[in-house]
């Protein structure tokens, strides 16, 4: 996703998206470990995802 995407949601949303990027991000990096991952640079975007996501809550709260 794209941050203006993220913008665009509320702050509840925000938080249970964090929550399951980083379940998923869990879960791939231990297939990873296990030489089962498919498609290893979806680790990379979910990890940008996760990032952009802090960063709009670090703008709302600021604001």
């Amino acid at each position: 996703m794209k941050i203006k995407d993220f913008r665009e949601l509320t702050v509840e949303e925000l938080n249970d998206k964090s929550e399951e990027l980083r379940t998923e991000q869990i879960r791939l990096k231990l297939q990873n470990a296990t030489a089962q991952l498919d498609n290893p640079i979806r680790l990379r975007y979910i990890r940008k995802d996760i990032a952009r996501i802090e960063t709009v809550l670090r703008e709302r709260k600021t604001v």
